[in-house]
C-alpha cells in the first residue's frame, strides 16, 4: 500500500527562520515555509515570450491510486506535524502528534521508515520512525542544528547538513544512528547533499570558492567523502543538484545568465546546457521516474496580475516541449512525481492557503487533497 507524507503549520512564520532548513532555500529550492521572500522579490520583470515548442513526450495515463501513500507536513493541529494520507486524500493521519516543530519528512527507499527534522529536544535533530509513527528515535542528538535528511538509495545511510563544527558540513550517519562521519570537512559552508542513484557518489553545494555567497558551486564526491571535485565554475550561484534516474546527468539551477535558469550537465560536469533559456525565473528541477521529462517551478512577472505568478511547468529532458501544467494565477510549487510517473502532487495557494493538490502528469484532473485552512506542504510519495 503506497501513501503520501506531508506537514502543516500554525506558526507559518516560524519555518521562515529555521536555520536547519536554510540550506534548502540557499540552494534554490523555493517553498512557502523556506522562502516566502523569494516570492516577494519577483526575481523576473519580463513576461516570457510565447514560442512554439515541440509536443511533450507522451506521459502514462493516470489511474485512481487511493492505496498510494503520501507524506506531508501540516500545522492543522496547532503546530507543524508529519502526516500521511492516501493519494486520493483519504486516511489522513498525524504521525508525530507533538507540540514541537516536525518538518521535512523523507521515506526510506523501502517505505518502512520515515526520517524528519524536529526541534522537540530544543534544537533541530534528525529523527527516524516507522511508517506508522512508532519506534521514534533521535538519530543525531546534538545541540547544533542538523538539516534535512537524505536517504542513501539502499537505505543504509542518511546524508545531511550539520553546523556541529561551527559551519555547514555534509555528514553521513547509518540509519541506526551509528557511524557519524563528516564527509566534507572544509572551512567553508557545504549543503544540499544529493545521492547518485547507485549510491556511489554525493553531489552537494559549496561556498568554498571565492568570493563567497555569490559563488555557490556544485561539487561531487565519493560516498565516503573522498574525491571532492568541483563540477561548476561560474561567478554566479549554481545550486540544487538533481541526478537523473540513470545517474548520467545532473540537473541544477544557475544564475550565470543573469536570472535563475535550469541547466543540465553530464555527471562529470561536462556538457553544461541551459534547458529553460527564459528571461523569468525557473527553479527546482524534478526528473520523471523514467528520466524522459523534468517538472520544474516557474516564476513570471505579469502586467495584469499583481506580483509574480508561480506555476509548475514540464519539459522534455533536452529542454524541448515546455508546457504549463497548473495554469493558475495562484502560487503553485513543490512538484513531486508519483513512482509510476502518471501523477504529480504539488502545493498550491489557489484556495487562499497552502494545500496539497494532485494532477495527472499532463496537468489534467487537478484535485485538492487536503482542503484545510492550515498550511500543508512538502508532499512525498511512498516508494
Amino acid at each position: 500500500m503506497i501513501r503520501l507524507l506531508f506537514l502543516t503549520a500554525t506558526a507559518f512564520s516560524l519555518a521562515l527562520g529555521l536555520t536547519a532548513c536554510a540550506e534548502e532555500e540557499k540552494a534554490g529550492t523555493a517553498s512557502p515555509t523556506a522562502t516566502a521572500a523569494r516570492t516577494a522579490t519577483g526575481v523576473a520583470t519580463r513576461t516570457p515570450q510565447a514560442t512554439p515548442t515541440p509536443a511533450l513526450t507522451k506521459t502514462p495515463e493516470a489511474t485512481p491510486t487511493p492505496s498510494v501513500r503520501v507524506l506531508l507536513f501540516s500545522d492543522r493541529d496547532g503546530n507543524f506535524d508529519i502526516y500521511v494520507m492516501n493519494a486520493d486524500g483519504t486516511g489522513l493521519t498525524n504521525l508525530t502528534n507533538n507540540p514541537a516543530v516536525d518538518i521535512y519528512p523523507a521515506w526510506s527507499p523501502d517505505g518502512s521508515q520515515i526520517a524528519f527534522l524536529s526541534d522537540r529536544d530544543g534544537n533541530f535533530d534528525i529523527y527516524v520512525m516507522n511508517a506508522d509513527g512508532t519506534g521514534l528515535t533521535n538519530l543525531t542528538n546534538n545541540p547544533a542544528s542538523d538539516g534535512t535528511p537524505h536517504w542513501s538509495p539502499d537505505g543504509s545511510k542518511i546524508a545531511f547538513r550539520s553546523e556541529r563544527d561551527g559551519k555547514g558540513e555534509i555528514y553521513v550517519i547509518n540509519s541506526d544512528g551509528t557511524g557519524l562521519t563528516n564527509l566534507t570537512n572544509n572551512p567553508a559552508s557545504d549543503s544540499t547533499p544529493a545521492w547518485s542513484p547507485d549510491g556511489s557518489k554525493i553531489a552537494f553545494v559549496s561556498l568554498r570558492d571565492p568570493p563567497g555567497w555569490a559563488n555557490l558551486e556544485i561539487y561531487v564526491m565519493n560516498a565516503d567523502g573522498t574525491g571532492q571535485t568541483r563540477l561548476t565554475n561560474t561567478e554566479r550561484p549554481d545550486a540544487g543538484p538533481a541526478w537523473s534516474p540513470d545517474g548520467t546527468k545532473i540537473a541544477f539551477e544557475s544564475e550565470r545568465d543573469g536570472n535563475n535558469e535550469i541547466y543540465v550537465m553530464n555527471a562529470d560536469g561536462s556538457g553544461q546546457t541551459n534547458l529553460t533559456n527564459n528571461p523569468d525565473f525557473d527553479a527546482e528541477p524534478h526528473w520523471s521516474p523514467e528520466g524522459s521529462q523534468i517538472a520544474f517551478w516557474f516564476g513570471m512577472h505579469s502586467e495584469t496580475i499583481p506580483g509574480t505568478t508561480y506555476e509548475i511547468y514540464m519539459m522534455n529532458a533536452d529542454g524541448t516541449g515546455r508546457a504549463n501544467l497548473t495554469g493558475n494565477s495562484a502560487w503553485d510549487g513543490e512538484p513531486a512525481w508519483s513512482p509510476d510517473g502518471s501523477q504529480i502532487a504539488f502545493v498550491s495557494k489557489r484556495d487562499g492557503n497552502y494545500d496539497i493538490y494532485l494532477m495527472n502528469a499532463d496537468g489534467s484532473g487537478q484535485t485538492n487533497l487536503t482542503n484545510d485552512g492550515a498550511v500543508d506542504q512538502s508532499p512525498r510519495w511512498a516508494p
